[in-house]
């Protein structure tokens, strides 16, 4: 079966009872599904820390958006891979959110009339999990990517500037240069 659309998810106000407890009587969900997000950081890390990158890019969320995992690892592959065949080894890419919030879905029943619950009652009202979404506040850092110099950093904004499609939400790419100390 296939993914329910994003708007379904995207735009909640309140996050619902999604509690995983060691004990199973306190826990709201009993089974966590698997994160899709491969890795985190990517690139070269070392050079980073030594402080041998000047530029930065910082992909901001514009409103408070929850962003399925699906989705963020979509963009972390298009970024990776622009990065590594332009400017292989050149870069430093980070993934900001983690995906804590579990989504579950009450799956409707089809021709039966006004059954929203496929006649559980309120048994299994809660639904079951079927992903994984990072809870997003307006202002978050989405991703995050450094580079040594202008020519590696233009390339690194121009990945940014197409992930903005891949993501729920208005977003905006702040582009500053490290002063040395």
């Amino acid at each position: 079966m296939g993914l329910r659309k994003a708007s379904s998810y995207s735009k909640k106000k309140a996050r619902p009872y999604t509690r995983k407890s060691t004990k199973k009587s306190k826990a709201f969900i009993k089974t966590i599904p698997q994160n899709k997000i491969v890795k985190f950081n990517m690139g070269d890390g070392d050079s980073y820390r030594k402080r041998k990158h000047k530029y930065e890019m910082r992909l901001i969320s514009a409103e408070r958006v929850q962003i399925r995992d699906n989705s963020l690892e979509a963009c972390r592959q298009l970024v990776n891979k622009i990065l590594d065949k332009a400017i292989p080894g050149n870069y430093y890419f980070v993934v900001k959110v983690f995906p804590h919030h579990i989504l579950r879905e009450n799956k409707a029943a089809g021709g039966q009339a006004g059954a929203d619950r496929l006649s559980h009652g309120m048994k299994h009202s809660f639904g079951i999990t079927i992903g994984r979404a990072a809870i997003v506040n307006k202002g978050k850092e989405i991703f995050f990517i450094s580079c040594p110099d202008e020519k590696t950093a233009r390339i690194a904004r121009a990945a940014l500037s197409k992930v903005k499609a891949k993501i729920p939400c208005r977003s905006r790419i702040i582009f500053e240069m490290v002063s040395e100390t």
